[in-house]
Parts: C-alpha cells; sequence; structure tokens
C-alpha cells in the first residue's frame, strides 16, 4: 500500500511492471502475488482502503511503503535512508492541554488495540529488515510538522526510538490487526521536519530508495 501517485509509480518501476498507475483504492496486480494499492493520502483514505481490500481479497499481509519526514535525535535519519517501523504511533490523536500532551489512551479513548501505538508483525518484519538502513518508531500524523516546535513535539511523543514520521502506517496497521492480517511498515526518508525552509527536500533520492526496495520485496518474503 503506498498513499501517493509518485509513490505507486516508484513501486511500479521496482516491480518492473508496466502496468498503468492504479485508481485510488483500486488493487492492481503487479507480479510475484503482489498487488499494489494507492489509498490516498492521510489516516481516513488509508483505513478505509485497507478495510475494504481485506474484506475483498484477504492478503497474506499488508505492507506500506513510501517516504516520510526525518524527526529530530540524537542520531536522526538521513535523507536518502529507509526505516522498518518497529512501532506505529498515533502522535497527534489526543488531548492538547498545554503544556502537557494526554494521548487517547490516558482520555480514556484508545484505539482499541494496543492503546496508541500498533506493533507490525515480528515475523514479517524480520523478513524485510534487510530492506532497511534503520529500525525505530514512525509517527502517523495528520497534520505533518512544519516547524521546530512541532516537530520536537511529535518527536516527543513518539520516545526514544522515533525516527520519523508520516500519516497512514497505524491506520493501515490497525485495521490489519483487527483483521488478523500481518502488517509491516517500510519508508524511505525525503526530508527533515521541522522549519519548511530547513527540510533539506530530495524526493527523486527518496523514491530511488522506495524503487529498490520494492524491486527486493519479492526475495524477502521468500527467506
Amino acid at each position: 500500500m503506498v498513499a501517493a501517485p509518485l509513490e505507486a509509480r516508484a513501486v511500479l518501476a521496482g516491480f518492473r511492471c508496466a502496468s498503468r498507475e492504479p485508481e485510488t483504492w483500486t488493487a492492481c496486480p503487479v507480479g510475484d502475488g503482489f498487488k499494489l494499492l494507492v489509498c490516498g493520502v492521510g489516516k481516513s483514505n488509508a483505513a478505509g482502503a485497507t478495510a475494504r481490500e481485506i474484506g475483498r481479497s484477504r492478503p497474506d499481509c499488508v505492507i506500506n511503503l513510501g517516504i516520510c519526514g526525518a524527526l529530530p535525535g540524537p542520531e536522526p535519519l538521513r535523507i536518502g535512508q529507509s526505516i522498518l517501523a518497529s512501532g506505529c504511533v498515533f502522535a497527534d490523536e489526543g488531548i492538547d492541554a498545554s503544556p502537557r500532551w494526554i494521548p487517547m489512551s490516558q482520555a480514556g479513548f484508545p484505539a482499541g488495540i494496543d492503546a496508541d501505538r500498533i506493533e507490525p508483525e515480528a515475523e514479517l518484519s524480520r523478513r524485510l529488515r534487510p530492506l532497511a538502513d534503520r529500525v525505530g518508531v514512525l509517527a502517523t500524523v495528520s497534520t505533518c510538522s512544519g516547524s521546530d516546535a512541532r516537530s520536537g513535539e511529535i518527536s516527543s511523543r513518539c520516545g526514544s526510538e522515533g525516527l520519523a514520521e508520516a500519516m497512514e502506517g497505524a491506520a493501515i496497521g490497525l485495521v490489519a490487526a483487527r483483521e488478523r492480517v500481518p502488517f509491516a511498515e517500510l519508508r524511505v526518508a525525503s526530508n527533515r521536519t521541522g522549519n519548511r525552509a530547513d527540510q533539506g527536500w530530495d524526493l527523486p533520492l527518496a523514491l530511488r530508495g522506495l524503487e529498490a526496495i520494492a524491486s527486493r520485496l519479492a526475495g524477502a518474503l521468500r527467506s
């Protein structure tokens, strides 16, 4: 699963698939037993498309691929590096009681599975580990971090393992977990989070990395 057309094109190139870019929410065979599904950006699109496709085809697993923004930290993810999620955190669903942040689980409204964090399936993650430069927590947000203050807040909500933010992973993972389908999230950093002028975007580099991951995906799952 990917969110955006640019990500879809990179995955199609990685699979050396001549298929046209699939319509949103419509799965497209790409060879080696895989289907590509473009869900659209954000948690609502991600959850809806995941539930619809699982209901239709009952896949063996769901892998969320895409780009992400690197969070600040002592050893931040570099632009172009890939990350395999060790956990997917709903990082901006809660109560802003400044300066305190109250996640939904503490407010009495957990997401339903492991409160505010979704755990990728262990065996699937083990197979995908050789495809990633780093392993760490990925934040799932509705509002991307365009200021240093916001970036720092999201990073703090992910704990010491927090490395990046994106907009779909935890939502896809929540649906997959409820349906008992193994899930993993694997992304490539296209930019830094924080002040917009300092984000250092390199989208071509990130998309080349995503293409390379897609080209190795079938082999990783056969290992």
